[in-house]
C-alpha cells in the first residue's frame, strides 16, 4: 500500500484541507503529522497563550481525524528531520504540506525539499485566500498599498472548497507524544479547535458586522482570528459562505479577510518586515521603560487605552479597534517604538500571527504600508466615538465602575486616585495638531 504524509502546520483543521485532501487522493494510507519545533519556542513565538490553544486544535483535530478511521501523530523537534523519521516508519512515498510567508516556514520547506525532493508536495492556497505572489501589479513583486489589491484580490479564481474527508486509512504502530505548556496563561483564553471554531462561526450574526465591528461595548466582531491563525477555519470557506450570505455585513467581513491576505503578501515579498521597517521613516523613537511597563500594565491614565490592554491580559485577545487605538498611542502619543508592542502583543495574543501582527503595527506606526504615516488617533475622541456610554471601559477598569456615562473617559475629572494621565491631555492634543499639520 502507498503512504503520504499529511504535514499540518497552519492548516489544523478537516474541512477545506488541501493538503489532507492532496494525501487522501495521492496514496491508499495517510499519515497525519504535526510537529512541534523547538525553533519556534527559540523565535520567542511559542507564547503560553498560543501554545494552551494549540494543544486543544491538535486535541480536537486527534479527534475528528480518530472519527474518520485516523488519528494524529504529534512529534517534537526540527520539523523535517521529524517527518523523514515518520516516512521511514511509515514508508511514506510522498509528503504535502501548505505553503508558509513568514522567514521560518520558508526554511522549513527549503529543508524538507532538501531531503524529500520531489516527494514534497506544497499546496498555496491553505492558509490564504489568493496565494502570496498570485496576483501583483505590473513591474512589481506584490502589491503596497490595500486599495488597488482589494480591487485585484476581488477578481482572482478561487479554488473550490473542499468536503472534509469521511474515512481515512492510516498505518498503525507510529508513536506520538504529548504537548506539555507551560507558563501563566490569560484566565479566559477561547477553546481551541475546528469544532469550537466552527460552532462559533454559525452562532455569529455576520448581518450585523458592518454596523457594529467598531462598537467596543457590543463586542460583536466574529472572534474567529484565533481559529484562522491555526488554520481551524478555512479562509476559503468562509469568504464563501460570507459572499453566498450577501449583504453589507458579509462584504465587510469578507475586506478583512482579504486585508489578512494582503499582509501575507506583503510579508512573503519582505520578510525583513517582522522586524525593520517596511518603509523607513528614519523615525529616532523615544526610550522610556517606564512608560512602556504602563502601557503593558493598562496603567497610562487614558482608560479607553488601559481598558484595552487589560482585555489583551485576560483573554489573549484584544477588539480589533482597541488594537488601533492603544497602538497609536504607544507609537505616536508616547513616540516608542513599534517592536515594543508588536513583541508584548505577541506574547499574549491567541492569534498572534507574524503577518497580521507585525505589519498592523507597522500601519499604525506609519512605517508600513499606510499611505498617511503621520495618523494618530486621539484616544479621547475614539472613546467617545466608539465606546460613547463608557460600558467597554467599565467593563474592563472595575475601578471605575461607579462614574457614570462617558465621564469615564476623563477620570482625571473625577477619580483623582486612578492614576494621572502619562501624558497630559493639552501636550496630547498639541501633538495631534502638529501630526495633522505634518499629514496636510
Amino acid at each position: 500500500m502507498t503512504v503520504a504524509i499529511a504535514l499540518f502546520t497552519q492548516d489544523l483543521r478537516l474541512h477545506d484541507n488541501p493538503v489532507l485532501h492532496a494525501a487522501c487522493t495521492a496514496a491508499d494510507q495517510v499519515l497525519p503529522l504535526f510537529v512541534l519545533d523547538p525553533a519556534v519556542e527559540t523565535a520567542g513565538f511559542a507564547a503560553p497563550n498560543r501554545l494552551a490553544f494549540l494543544g486543544e486544535c491538535l486535541a480536537d483535530l486527534d479527534a475528528s481525524l480518530r472519527r474518520t478511521g485516523s488519528r494524529l501523530v504529534v512529534r517534537r523537534g526540527a520539523t523535517a528531520e521529524q517527518t523523514a523519521r515518520v516516512a521511514a516508519e511509515t514508508g511514506a512515498a510522498t509528503v504535502h504540506v501548505a505553503a508558509g510567508v513568514s522567514a521560518f516556514a520558508r526554511r522549513r520547506e527549503a529543508r524538507l525539499r532538501a531531503l524529500f525532493g520531489d516527494r514534497l508536495h506544497v499546496h498555496d492556497a491553505s492558509v490564504t485566500v489568493v496565494p502570496p505572489g498570485r496576483i501583483t501589479p505590473a513591474g512589481r513583486d506584490h502589491y503596497a498599498i490595500f486599495t488597488p489589491y482589494h480591487r485585484a484580490w476581488q477578481q482572482a479564481p478561487h479554488r473550490t472548497v473542499l468536503a472534509a474527508p469521511r474515512a481515512i486509512r492510516t498505518p498503525g504502530g507510529i508513536g506520538s507524544e504529548n504537548l506539555v505548556v507551560g507558563g501563566p496563561l490569560s484566565p479566559a483564553l477561547p477553546p481551541g479547535g475546528e469544532t469550537a471554531a466552527r460552532a462559533r462561526w454559525r452562532r455569529w450574526d455576520v448581518d450585523a458586522y458592518a454596523e457594529v465591528h467598531d462598537d467596543l461595548a457590543a463586542d460583536s466582531t466574529s472572534r474567529l482570528s484565533p481559529y484562522l491563525h491555526f488554520g481551524c477555519l478555512s479562509p476559503t470557506e468562509l469568504t464563501d459562505r460570507a459572499r453566498h450570505h450577501g449583504g453589507d455585513g458579509a462584504q465587510a467581513f469578507v475586506r478583512q479577510l482579504a486585508w489578512r491576505d494582503f499582509h501575507h503578501q506583503v510579508l512573503a515579498a519582505r520578510p525583513d518586515a517582522a522586524h525593520d521597517d517596511y518603509r523607513s521613516r528614519d523615525d529616532h523613537w523615544h526610550h522610556d521603560e517606564d512608560e512602556a511597563e504602563a502601557w503593558r500594565q493598562g496603567r497610562t491614565g487614558y482608560p479607553i487605552v488601559d481598558a484595552g490592554m487589560r482585555q489583551l491580559a485576560h483573554e489573549g485577545w484584544m477588539h480589533n479597534r482597541a488594537r488601533l487605538l492603544t497602538a497609536s498611542f504607544l507609537t505616536k502619543s508616547l513616540y516608542l517604538d513599534w517592536r515594543i508592542g508588536a513583541a508584548h502583543f505577541l506574547s499574549l495574543l491567541v492569534d498572534g500571527d507574524v503577518a497580521n501582527n507585525q505589519l498592523n503595527w507597522q500601519w499604525v506606526a506609519g512605517t508600513g504600508t499606510d499611505t498617511r504615516p503621520n495618523r494618530i488617533l486621539n484616544p479621547l475622541r475614539q472613546a467617545d466615538r466608539y465606546d460613547p456610554a463608557g460600558d467597554y471601559v467599565r467593563r474592563w477598569l472595575p475601578e471605575l465602575a461607579h462614574l457614570p456615562g462617558p465621564v469615564v473617559h476623563r477620570p482625571w475629572l473625577l477619580a483623582p486616585e486612578y492614576p494621572a494621565p502619562i501624558i497630559a491631555p493639552d501636550a496630547l492634543t498639541l501633538r495631534l495638531r502638529r501630526a495633522r499639520a505634518l499629514d496636510g
